[in-house]
């Protein structure tokens, strides 16, 4: 049985008896066949028994919350069963080094501006960051690189605008909370792939809280955070550009809320239903020449890492083909 993400959106009450997982809400009781659930997303106020989340953390099963207006507010991440001493150690040895830091720090910079250029070819501009990655290839600080990164993704954004619809412009990324539509639909995605990421991590021998574009104090998964800069260009992106464009999502399906604009729960299913169809899709991986899914690319990139932690073989970052 091929395992599949779970996600609760109405409130509820998640409780465990003998062997089984079940949730109740105003609906009525229903079973959960834990042994096919890969990790679980909750939207809705969900009251968790402590045998519930025992049951869970003996399955491995990471939970991750999203408050009212969907954004991230934390996971429930079972104690590690694959983490390696070794491994550990190599990361913070990455970590340390300023030389291997800035290195892995601008790999993933390069690999997320790639995969932006991909897009934007996609969406029917072309353009290249010749320039700021010369410049990013000069950087000796992490702040510098950083802002390097910040600076890449403003121009894609601005760019990417020409080729979206009136009423769904970006006009300027703002987050929280999002000041339009399409900024609000952009923030729900890369959360949902945040969590995703660290789904995919506690099923690695990588410990997630150590990064290196990211600063590991700024989040407790900041390992997730990094590996993101590649993947929300080629899902997240590419998702809210074909939402809007075949007219799937609409201005009704957004609210105005804390001083800006939310998506409703309505918006948020369709989001979603979207976003597993996507990570569910295969693709023909050129180097194993075997199809994998879009999900599994995630693994990929993170075993990657690891065999550049190792020095079995230098990273390099995804960009895309598909």
């Amino acid at each position: 049985m091929r395992k599949k993400s779970l996600t609760l959106f109405s409130d509820g009450t998640l409780t465990r008896r003998e062997n089984t997982l079940y949730f109740e809400n105003a609906q009525g009781k229903r079973p959960l066949a834990v042994e096919g659930i890969y990790d679980i997303y909750i939207y809705g106020h969900v009251n968790i028994s402590s045998q519930a989340l025992h049951f869970l953390a003996q399955k491995g099963i990471a939970v991750h919350f999203f408050n009212h207006y969907g954004h991230y507010d934390g996971s429930f991440y079972p104690k590690e069963s694959l983490h390696s001493g070794d491994l550990v150690i190599k990361q913070a040895e990455h970590y340390l080094n300023k030389e291997k830091r800035l290195k892995l720090a601008k790999l993933f910079v390069i690999g997320a501006a790639k995969n932006m250029e991909r897009n934007l070819a996609r969406f029917g501009v072309k353009h290249k960051f010749y320039e700021l990655l010369e410049e990013l290839d000069e950087c000796e600080k992490i702040t510098d690189v950083m802002n390097v990164e910040a600076r890449i993704r403003q121009e894609y954004y601005a760019l990417w605008d020409e080729a979206l619809p009136d009423g769904f412009k970006i006009v300027k990324r703002t987050r929280r909370p999002p000041e339009n539509e399409m900024n609000a639909l952009i923030s729900f995605l890369n959360s949902r792939l945040y969590a995703t990421i660290v789904s995919e991590l506690y099923n690695t021998q990588l410990t997630p809280t150590v990064s290196y574009l990211h600063e590991p104090s700024e989040r407790r998964f900041s390992l997730a955070l990094d590996l993101s800069e590649i993947f929300k260009p080629i899902i997240a992106d590419r998702i809210a550009n074909r939402l809007v464009k075949q007219g799937i999502i609409k201005k009704e399906h957004f609210r105005e809320e804390l001083n800006g604009v939310l998506l409703t729960k309505e918006g948020m299913k369709i989001v979603l239903r979207t976003y597993n169809e996507e990570l569910s899709k295969s693709v023909r991986h050129r180097k194993l020449g075997r199809n994998v899914t879009k999900q599994r690319l995630i693994r990929l990139e993170a075993y990657k890492l690891i065999k550049h932690l190792i020095g079995v073989k230098e990273y390099e970052p995804l960009v895309a083909w598909f």
